[in-house]
């Protein structure tokens, strides 16, 4: 493995965008953007679409979508094509679970709704391109 020098202050760059391949670029944005409450950015095309806001409550300055015409969608569980997810953080999984399915998400694991007394503090869902991506309890 090779070791980088350690320079205080300096950094290779700053992350400006994670960016979902996907086949509609716009459906995609319109998900995350009635998901995570942000707009669409106007500048997009039918190539490419982001979302605009404050960078500091995504914890990166964009999230965008670009289109594939090879996009094969993740399979759960599995390995394939799934390279990274989102860990969206709730205040309680029912009313998540609710507002994901209506929004288009589709349940991966575990896929009945929450119970009241749910044990474990996170579920796994696909986005209507199939990404995977999770909401958690804090």
């Amino acid at each position: 493995m090779t070791q980088v020098a350690e320079q205080p202050g300096s950094t290779a760059g700053r992350l400006g965008s994670v960016v979902l391949d996907c086949p509609d670029p716009l459906e995609l944005a319109q998900f995350y953007s009635a998901l995570l409450g942000l707009d669409i950015d106007e500048n997009g095309d039918d190539d490419w679409r982001s979302l605009t806001g404050p960078g500091s409550s995504l914890g990166f300055s964009t999230l965008a979508f670009r289109r594939s015409e090879q996009y094969v969608p993740a399979t759960w569980p599995g390995t394939d094509a799934q390279d990274l997810h989102l860990d969206l953080i709730v205040e309680d999984l029912s009313s998540g679970h609710a507002t994901v399915v209506a929004l288009g998400a589709e349940p991966l694991d575990p896929l009945d709704p929450p119970p009241a007394e749910n044990a474990r503090g996170w579920r796994i869902y696909a986005d209507p391109a199939g990404h995977p991506f999770r909401i958690c309890l804090e």
